[in-house]
């Protein structure tokens, strides 16, 4: 991320302090130096109010000032901040204070009387700071809204996927992480009275399934391995002696951190005969 010198000159300033000459002194000098947007106030109470209306991007605060000094002006300021830096260079004659002024929140001082280089280092200095900050919240805002408009299309995708596998397939189904079926469907399975489960589990009220064993544990195997298959071919023998032949495919299923979260997969069924 990189500043231009009009990032720096269109910045928004705020001048505080309750002597006119110094405000003065202050307009003029960034004036020369190039600042468009200067506002100033000699009236502390009116601060917080400028603030919240104008979001400036440093305050040149003067901490000795009458019925709300700066310290105060400071705390205020705290509650009404749209964020959680806070932009303030306070203006003060004691050095005593300095300290102080930087506990309670400021970023920076200026000494009083002002030394004009100082004034134009100490202010552009931290508005490399503040802007930098300003452009790296803009870019999280701009890469959250990403994500979520992605994470949305994603779901849409899955979706349609989930749609036109189930289709294109006699049967569809998930498992969760623990291989319980969280969804399972297809009219097929539910006109040969066939259910996914006992596909997979093998016996139904203490009778045996019909599936052929070996293709059985070696799907079984698949899956418990966390392996995906294609066009797997499976076969059940009814109690009447009718064979059927299946074609499974299934994959497993990871959330966005990589972690496994179950498994999903589709059949057909490929022939019917005695």
């Amino acid at each position: 991320m990189t500043l231009t010198e009009r990032d720096f000159l269109d910045a928004r300033v705020l001048i505080v302090d309750d002597q006119e000459a110094n405000v003065s002194l202050l307009e003029q000098l960034l004036s020369e130096t190039g600042y468009t947007a200067v506002s100033s106030t000699t009236n502390p109470q009116e601060v917080c109010a400028m603030h919240r209306t104008h979001a400036y991007d440093v305050i040149l605060l003067d901490l000795q000032m009458p019925v709300m000094d700066g310290f105060q002006v400071m705390d205020v300021l705290k509650t009404v901040a749209a964020d959680a830096y806070l932009p303030v260079i306070v203006l003060t004659a004691q050095p005593g204070h300095k300290l102080r002024a930087l506990k309670a929140g400021a970023k920076d001082f200026i000494s009083k009387p002002f030394d004009l280089m100082e004034v134009r280092t100490r202010i552009r200095n931290v508005l490399e700071v503040r802007l930098l900050y300003k452009k790296l919240e803009a870019y999280s805002r701009g890469l959250e809204a990403t994500v979520l408009e992605r994470t949305a299309q994603l779901r849409e995708s899955e979706a349609r996927y989930r749609s036109l596998t189930e289709l294109a397939s006699d049967w569809y189904w998930e498992q969760n992480e623990a291989g319980a079926y969280t969804r399972t469907s297809g009219p097929v399975l539910d006109m040969l009275g066939i259910q996914v489960e006992p596909f997979l589990a093998g016996t139904t009220s203490g009778q045996t399934s019909g599936w052929n064993e070996p293709e059985r544990a070696a799907l079984l195997m698949m899956i418990a391995e966390r392996q995906p298959f294609l066009d797997f071919k499976v076969s059940r023998i009814d109690p009447d002696g009718t064979l059927h032949q299946f074609q499974v495919s299934g994959e497993p299923m990871f959330s966005q951190a990589c972690r496994f979260i179950g498994y999903r997969g589709i059949g057909v069924e490929l022939t019917g005969s005695n």
